[in-house]
């Protein structure tokens, strides 16, 4: 299995609105867990205002691949580079990619002891130094955009799963990030409560934010992304447009895995 970067040319994203640099460049990508060969030569471009979706199996690396962005995880090999800025040793590199770079996750990751409201200004008033009430007011206008504003005072344990994860979502707003990275956002959620999540990403998506995804939502995916990966044993076995991806898959790897999450 190689990787497929033939399919830059299919990418719909790339109009006259678009910057002909990458925001995201992964070159060259290897981990390892131990002796554990997790990620294997990853090579991928996302431009400003992308969406890339990034299925696969259990194991595959595809989760590895985005915590990597941000440094959740250390690579051993190649470059990480997002907003011409490249993820290396440097604090400072780190921290600047991180401001940038805001991350959802499986699980909610709020602070249980503070109110809804306050999750969302630590951020801004620890790191960026906002001022507590332009915080606040910041806070609120991403709570009223994830239609949720009215739980301001509560605290996450008072919430839904699908709330919190909302939640959560503005959170990583309120630091105005470049890039959004979802890591499997919505399977930790009972099934009622998955779209009120996804509605806040197609939101999202439809006002421009560069987005990557990792979910088995394929629904999504179909409606959503300019890209879809597969990724297998650490690798990107395809990368096509969704129209592609699922009517015409070229591996014999993505047509099992298809026909096994479609059916």
């Amino acid at each position: 299995m190689t990787n497929n970067k033939k399919t830059e040319n299919n990418d719909p994203s790339q109009g006259k609105n678009k910057t002909d640099d990458a925001i995201i460049k992964i070159i060259g990508l290897h981990k390892w867990f131990g002796d554990f060969h997790v990620l294997k030569d990853i090579n991928l471009e996302v431009k400003t205002q992308e969406r890339i979706v990034i299925c696969g199996p259990s194991g595959s690396g595809k989760s590895t691949v985005i915590r990597c962005i941000n440094r959740l995880e250390e690579h051993q090999r190649g470059q990480i580079i997002v907003d011409g800025t490249e993820l290396s040793n440097n604090l400072k590199h780190i921290e600047k990619i991180r401001e940038e770079v805001g991350m959802v996750f499986q699980h909610f990751n709020l602070f249980p002891h503070l109110t809804i409201l306050d999750n969302l200004t630590v951020g801004p008033i620890w790191v960026k130094k906002v001022p507590r009430k332009d915080a606040e007011e910041l806070a609120m206008n991403y709570l009223e955009k994830v239609q949720i504003a009215e739980q301001a005072k509560k605290f996450p344990g008072q919430l839904s799963g699908g709330q919190q994860q909302r939640v959560a979502i503005a959170r990583s707003l309120c630091m105005k990030p470049k890039v959004m990275l979802f890591d499997e956002p919505t399977s930790a959620l009972d099934p009622e409560m998955v779209k009120e999540v996804l509605d806040v990403m197609i939101n999202l998506a439809h006002e421009g934010m560069t987005m990557i995804v990792v979910t088995h939502e394929m629904g999504f995916a179909k409606s959503v992304a300019h890209r879809v990966l597969f990724m297998d044993e650490g690798m990107i076995v395809e990368s096509n447009t969704p129209d592609q991806f699922f009517d015409h898959p070229e591996h014999e790897r993505t047509k099992l895995f298809l026909s096994q999450i479609l059916h």
